[in-house]
C-alpha cells in the first residue's frame, strides 16, 4: 500500500476548507483517509495551516509521499518551529 499526504477538502462552494491527511493513494480525493495531520482554510489570512508535525514525520519516514502543496506547508512549519 502506497500511503500519501494530501489535501482533503471539506466545506461548501466557495467556501472551501481542507484537511491534511495520510490516505491510501488509490483512494479518492474526499475518500475515507487513515489520520488526519492538521487542517488548512485558504480564505483565511495570516497562518492559514495547522500541521502536527511529529504525525507527519512519522509518516514520512515510512515513505508516504506528500504532495506539493503538503510538502511545502510542513517546511513553513519546520522553520517556524525552528525559530521557536
Amino acid at each position: 500500500m502506497s500511503v500519501s499526504i494530501r489535501l482533503n477538502r471539506k466545506g461548501t462552494k466557495d467556501r472551501p476548507y481542507y484537511k491534511i491527511v495520510a490516505v491510501d493513494s488509490r483512494k479518492r480525493r474526499d475518500g475515507r483517509y487513515i489520520e488526519q495531520l492538521g487542517t488548512y482554510d485558504p480564505l483565511q489570512e495570516g497562518t492559514n495551516f495547522t500541521i502536527d508535525l511529529a504525525i507527519a514525520d512519522k509518516w514520512l519516514a515510512v515513505g508516504a509521499k506528500p504532495s506539493e502543496t503538503v510538502n511545502s506547508m510542513i517546511r513553513k512549519a519546520r522553520t517556524a518551529a525552528a525559530k521557536v
